[in-house]
Formats: C-alpha cells, sequence, structure tokens
C-alpha cells in the first residue's frame, strides 16, 4: 500500500509506545478522571454565577440596611411603611388597596 510520506511519518511516529502511551493518559485525564475538563467547565460556570449571586446579595443586604436605618430613625417613615407593607391604617380611616394586574 502506498501512503503519503508525510502520513506514513505521522503513523511511524503514533506507533511509539510512549506517544500512546502519553495519549491515552491525556483522554484518561480530559474525559474520565474524576476532575475531568467537561466537570472543570461546568465548575467554572457554577461559580461564575454564584459571584453574580453573591453581588446581587451584597447590594441587597446594603439597601435593606439603609431602609432598616431610615425605618429606626424616622417615625413618619416608619408609619410610611407600616401603611404600605402591612395595610395598617389609624382608627377613623379606610384603606383602598388597588392591584395593578
Amino acid at each position: 500500500m502506498n501512503l503519503n510520506p508525510k502520513l506514513k511519518k505521522i503513523i511511524d511516529r503514533l506507533n511509539n509506545k510512549f506517544v500512546i502511551a502519553s495519549l491515552i493518559f491525556l483522554l484518561w485525564i480530559l474525559f474520565f478522571d474524576q476532575n475531568n475538563l467537561l466537570n472543570r467547565i461546568s465548575d467554572l460556570r457554577n461559580l461564575r454565577e454564584m459571584k453574580a449571586q453573591k453581588e446581587y446579595y451584597e447590594k441587597k443586604i446594603e439597601t435593606d440596611i439603609q431602609r432598616t436605618k431610615e425605618l429606626e430613625t424616622d417615625d413618619d417613615n416608619l408609619e410610611k411603611f407600616a401603611r404600605e407593607q402591612y395595610l395598617m391604617k389609624k382608627a377613623n380611616e379606610d384603606v383602598f388597596v388597588i392591584v395593578e394586574e
């Protein structure tokens, strides 16, 4: 069988036992090992998502702390918050709740 000289050279190099062992090792590490490439990519994606969630919750905590300080220091803000969130009212007034759909 007449093969292209470049192809024959590649096949001769692939028949080396060290090259075969290295290829098997590389395939094992990339696909079959506990810390394989697919798991690594998935873990990096999860890490990126968790960092985004962490940033969101840190901002949310900051706004909640600020709002808590406002509620603790000003009685008017506390009354407004109670009226809006818990539908509280004074004895002589009516409260109408408007629900937007």
